[in-house]
């Protein structure tokens, strides 16, 4: 008799468990982004679920608390509570939209989250469970807190405004691009129970300098997914120790740094002393074992593209934290390079590089291979089926 109580129990549990449906983004009747969820809040028990759809533009979802808005809910191990991928979704799509759900375990506090995009949280992109209706801890006192760091943002790009209006604009391709302000900053960066000092390139809308995990998260990129000259997803939003692992599937392709101004070059071509990533020409293998990791110690935006003969013409080229506010998006990447064709690029060469500098990372791959110094922004070789690491020093 006990057993069947229990079971009878567990199955009322099953019945009585809700599904919530929540829009994450979209667009309005002018086809302007909505950076909003719908509905900005639910009340659920233990057991409910909450789906999110993520409808157009490119979105998350990421659990945070109500003292530090905008930043991840951290795990006694330093991994973000939960945190959704970013889902781009075209204009065009209006159906079939991307999902993630989220199962609620705690129903005795407000649970409260995020969009992770560059200033959407700034904008108010916020949601909760169980958030009280008024009070110091409420879903419109959550706002304001999001809000207020928009506010940051904005005096942070009314400053870059002024920077830019003594600035020449570039001419890229008989387009005019206005200049970035990116000053160079000095913080303190506080994460877990450890506090550092920082100096980096700030880009007007670029991710905080602090690291999402204590050594980071790892980010995939599929390399000619279903035999398509493209990378997958095109672009990403990466935080400092992040990785950002490269899967080659099918053909012959590459992963190679070049500049916004010029989609389809290798950067060292068009920016004296510096000198980018590259993979080199890596054959895909359908297991995945074929891959070439970056590893990100920066916030601001990084290009690249595929150097095999008239991939980055179509468009087949990659970016880590565009700013997709501003004429330099990654829509005007592709657009670039689409517009150049690629016949100032291609070309062959082994991936490697050397220079100095005054940082310095490593490169690893595993026991079959040696290991590669990285030093100053310098890069590794990728090896066909074994990990090439490379630490990107900006």
């Amino acid at each position: 008799m006990l057993t069947k109580a229990l079971l009878l129990s567990s199955a009322a549990l099953l019945v009585s468990a809700a599904n919530y449906d929540v829009n994450v983004g979209g667009l309005d009747s002018s086809t302007n982004p909505v950076l909003k969820f719908n509905p900005e809040f639910v009340n659920a028990v233990v057991g409910d679920t909450v789906t999110f759809h993520f409808q157009q533009k490119n979105h998350s979802v990421v659990q945070t608390s109500f003292n530090q808005v905008c930043s991840p809910l951290l795990s006694e191990q330093s991994q973000p509570v939960f945190a959704t991928q970013f889902h781009p979704v075209a204009n065009d799509q209006t159906s079939d939209f991307p999902t993630e759900v989220y199962t609620v375990t705690d129903a005795s506090k407000p649970l409260w989250f995020y969009c992770s995009q560059k200033s959407h949280c700034g904008k108010g992109m916020i949601f909760s469970i169980n958030c009280p209706t008024t009070g110091d801890n409420s879903l419109d006192a959550f706002r304001n807190r999001a809000l207020a760091i928009g506010q940051q943002e904005a005096a942070a790009s009314s400053s870059a405004a002024a920077w830019s209006a003594t600035m020449t604009p570039d001419v890229y391709a008989g387009q005019t691009y206005p200049p970035i302000y990116h000053p160079t900053v000095t913080s303190t960066v506080v994460f877990g129970t450890s506090t550092w000092t920082t100096t980096y390139e700030s880009w007007e809308n670029s991710p905080p300098p602090t690291p999402v995990a204590e050594n980071g998260v790892t980010h995939t990129v599929i390399v000619g997914n279903n035999n398509l000259i493209t990378y997958d997803p095109p672009s990403i939003v990466a935080a400092p120790r992040d990785t950002v692992r490269f899967v080659f599937q099918t053909r012959n392709h590459t992963i190679t740094q070049s500049s916004f101004g010029n989609p389809c070059r290798k950067l060292e071509f068009t920016n004296p002393g510096e000198i980018g990533f590259d993979s080199g020409f890596v054959a895909g293998k359908p297991d995945s074992s074929a891959f070439y990791e970056v590893k990100v110690n920066d916030t601001k935006p990084i290009w690249a593209y595929c150097r095999q003969t008239g991939h980055c013409g179509q468009g087949m080229v990659f970016a880590i934290n565009p700013d997709d506010t501003s004429a330099r998006s990654f829509s005007a990447f592709v657009s670039l390079a689409k517009t150049i064709n690629g016949t100032t690029g291609g070309g062959s060469g082994s991936g490697t590089g050397s220079g100095s500098g005054s940082t310095s990372g490593s490169g690893s791959g595993n026991a079959a291979t040696s290991a590669s110094s990285v030093v100053g922004g310098l890069v590794g070789v990728a090896v066909v089926g074994v990990s090439a690491a490379v630490a990107l020093l900006l």
